[in-house]
């Protein structure tokens, strides 16, 4: 507090506490002190009625100062009004209290008290008067020494103003001062607290704004990677496919023309070279065999990773078209609903599948295969036969001794193909076809869980 605050406040409270004259011969003045300190109690007392409701809010507390002083004064008319300009948070902006009401609308102000709110509004800094004449009396409101507005009140009929009604007005105008100066920092709070709130409920989205981008990012990079994966593979398969054709195959070619040229010349001798001669048409033969593979390997290595791979059933009628040779007639059959199975499984079935057909051209002689595909309720049923000479009982002599003993790689494709069908769960069995040749039956218990189908290359 000032040092002309605490001054003022010393001598409010002379004012308030301190009698001129203490003879009973001033009969008349002693009355007049006595009423005026009951009412200061009076005011007092509502002064500290008025702080007790400070918690109940600014508004609360102005309108028990308007009232306390109303009161004190028995004031028809109390007006209380904050200057242009000063605590521009403060609301109310003025209070009237007129005949028990307290007005804090403009366009309800009486005109005898709308030119008091004008001064009151413009020049604060006035010193309170006794009278201005017309029965009205100012007293200003400070805040930390500064103007900040003031009090006109109409006292009541045959109440005498004074110094000690006075100071009590300023004290209950000071008191509103504050109460006016806390609604402008309950607003600052509360705009602060609103402020905060939007800024953690922005702060919160951008947060999972950027976790919805990040989880976008590392989508889009695991799709980069695995395309980049894709294209580096497919480049290696061509690479590969390259190297076959342009070497290996030729080589392949190449040795077996040349065994072709020994074996005409060998024919030609007679006699014991024309035995050996009829062994070489078996490596002519195997010479042919390695060729057909090397071809399909190819056609499958220039086949790429972007290439769509289709359900089972169009891959089965593309693999009868493309991955053999064109002396064997193939056709596909598929009964049932088909459902999708892992594509794990769906690869075996097909690699099972062309290896049959292999067999069938190459071993079998065939002319003709027929691919049988069933989707069953609890099964899928895989059926390859044909009309070669194959002869299921030495087929199945030949698949033992393969996965029991044989090193030599002779059979490895049958056997191979049984390992398929065990990896799935299923069962290879080999029959007689009722076109004349060879059945290879493949069953499949459903559902097939996506573990069971692993993808296991080639042939080994």
């Amino acid at each position: 507090m000032s040092v002309p605050e605490q001054s003022a406040q010393a001598a409010d409270l002379g004012v308030l506490t301190g009698l001129r004259s203490g003879k009973r011969s001033y009969y008349p003045a002693y009355v007049r002190s006595t009423e005026r300190l009951e009412r200061t109690v009076e005011a007092l007392d509502g002064i500290s009625r008025a702080l007790v409701r400070t918690a109940e809010g600014p508004r609360a507390l102005v309108e028990t100062v308007v009232r306390t002083a109303a009161e004190h004064l028995q004031a028809r008319w109390l007006l209380l009004a904050v200057a242009d300009g000063a605590l521009r948070a403060a609301r109310p902006r003025f209070l009237l209290y007129a005949d028990d009401v307290l007005i804090d609308d403009e366009t309800r102000v009486p005109a005898e008290a709308r030119e008091h709110l004008h001064v009151l509004r413009t020049r604060p800094w006035e010193a309170e008067t006794p009278g201005d004449g017309a029965g009205w009396v100012r007293a200003p409101m400070t805040l930390d020494g500064e103007p900040v507005g003031g009090i006109a009140a109409q006292p009541g009929a045959g109440v005498e103003v004074a110094d000690t009604d006075l100071a009590i007005l300023r004290v209950l105008a000071n008191q509103a001062a504050v109460a006016v100066h806390n609604t402008f920092l309950f607003h600052a709070a509360a705009t602060l607290r609103g402020r905060t709130e939007e800024l953690s409920e922005a702060a919160e989205q951008q947060a999972r704004d950027l976790a919805a981008r990040n989880a976008e990012l590392a989508e889009t990079q695991a799709r980069l990677l695995g395309a980049l994966q894709r294209q580096a593979l497919d480049d290696e398969r061509r690479r590969i496919a390259r190297e076959l054709h342009d070497s290996v195959t030729q080589y392949v070619l190449s040795a077996g023309m040349t065994v072709e040229v020994c074996r005409a010349e060998l024919e030609a001798l007679g006699g014991r070279a024309k035995e050996i001669a009829e062994r070489l048409a078996d490596a002519k033969d195997l010479n042919r065999q390695a060729v057909e593979r090397l071809r399909a390997a190819i056609y499958a290595l220039h086949r790429t990773s972007q290439e769509p791979a289709g359900p089972l059933p169009v891959m089965l009628q593309r693999l009868s078209t493309v991955h053999l040779t064109t002396d064997l007639d193939v056709r596909v059959r598929v009964e049932g609903s088909p459902l999708p199975l892992p594509p794990e499984a769906e690869q075996s079935l097909l690699r099972l599948t062309g290896e049959a057909l292999f067999n069938s051209a190459t071993h079998g002689k065939a002319g003709r295969a027929l691919v049988r595909l069933r989707y069953l309720p609890e099964s899928v049923v895989l059926t390859v036969s044909d009309d070669g000479g194959g002869d299921p009982a030495q087929l199945r002599r030949a698949l033992r001794l393969s996965r029991a003993t044989d090193l030599s790689g002779r059979h490895r494709g049958l056997a191979n193909m049984v390992t398929r069908a065990e990896e799935l769960g299923g069962r290879l069995s080999i029959r007689r076809s009722g076109m004349g040749g060879v059945l290879l039956r493949v069953d499949v218990p459903l559902p097939l869980p996506e573990d069971q189908a692993g993808d296991q290359g080639g042939s080994r």
